[in-house]
């Protein structure tokens, strides 16, 4: 079955309204999971749709050098490399965020699948596991059973690592991601990365199940400078439903919220439909032309190349 016949094809407002835009968070092949499309043939079709780039997010390996070869190969598309924090990279650990850094990352993701808060969310969870979940359960019954990545004490004060990593971001003017923390943890994360002078920080997903932050956090955290990600692939899967994301957009403002896809699973639609597909429908609640671009194409050059527009 083609995709054509599965997904809803953008129309051509939306892409003309995206282009110029940069996904900054997106999940392809190469990785250790399956993955719809590899990093090369996605940059040609970037290129194709006058898209301007893309973060490359692997939860378990750092992605600069592979951005570099992309942007060799395909100059046109301007394709950015990222570490996340889990136990494969060491967790909190300052040098592996110092080394991406001095080979040209953009974002820096906490911890994701290996956060405390995602893991006892994982302990609790029924029904199917997501393919990440699944993964994880393979690395344990293969022997490599890691502790999860703790970010506050057990007073819900930053830890010293916390600390050094921030400085290191901070210091290469970083973006840092909030990854799978709790919503007590964001909201210490927020406060310390401001303390450390980090300019940009971005809260993954708010509202996803293990995130789940209100109404009133998202706008408190916006008003504190941090940046609201809206992502597709979660409201595609029935983890988010459309009016929450809709709902909490409309309350922060789009000043604030920056579009991303985290698509790239093999069920879900093409990456370099995703942005368009957004906006499609945010199109049909209202939202003015001007909205949609500012939160696809403004705010996530902003974050992806420092623009001020």
């Amino acid at each position: 079955m083609s995709d054509a016949t599965v997904y809803p094809k953008p129309s051509a407002r939306a892409r003309k309204l995206v282009e110029g835009a940069v996904d900054l968070h997106i999940h392809v092949s190469p990785d250790v999971m399956p993955r719809r499309i590899d990093d090369l043939t996605l940059a040609h079709r970037f290129r194709d749709l006058g898209l301007a780039g893309f973060v490359l997010k692997s939860h378990y390996v750092p992605t600069a050098e592979r951005a570099a070869v992309l942007r060799k190969a395909v100059p046109e598309v301007h394709a950015l490399g990222s570490l996340t924090l889990n136990a494969a990279v060491g967790g909190l650990n300052p040098l592996a965020v110092e080394i991406a850094a001095r080979e040209g990352a953009r974002i820096v993701w906490l911890p994701t699948v290996d956060a405390v808060n995602e893991r006892q969310h994982l302990a609790h969870h029924q029904g199917p596991l997501p393919q990440w979940a699944q993964l994880q359960e393979s690395l344990r019954a293969a022997g490599f059973e890691a502790a999860p990545v703790a970010v506050v004490d057990e007073q819900g004060q930053p830890l010293p690592a916390l600390h050094q990593v921030l400085q290191v971001v901070a210091r290469h003017q970083l973006v840092l991601a909030t990854g799978h923390l709790s919503r007590d943890e964001i909201m210490v994360v927020v406060a310390a990365a401001r303390a450390a002078g980090i300019r940009d920080v971005i809260i993954t997903h708010p509202d996803y199940p293990t995130q789940a932050l209100s109404s009133a956090d998202q706008v408190a955290l916006a008003e504190a400078g941090a940046w609201i990600e809206h992502c597709l692939a979660p409201i595609l899967s029935g983890k988010v439903a459309w009016e929450t994301s809709i709902a909490h957009i409309q309350a922060v403002g789009p000043e604030h919220v920056v579009l991303s896809t985290d698509l790239g699973q093999p069920a879900n639609p093409p990456v370099e439909d995703g942005l368009a597909l957004f906006v499609d429908r945010l199109l049909a609640e209202g939202f003015s032309e001007d909205a949609v671009w500012t939160m696809a194409v403004r705010n996530t050059r902003r974050l992806a190349f420092g623009e001020e527009q």
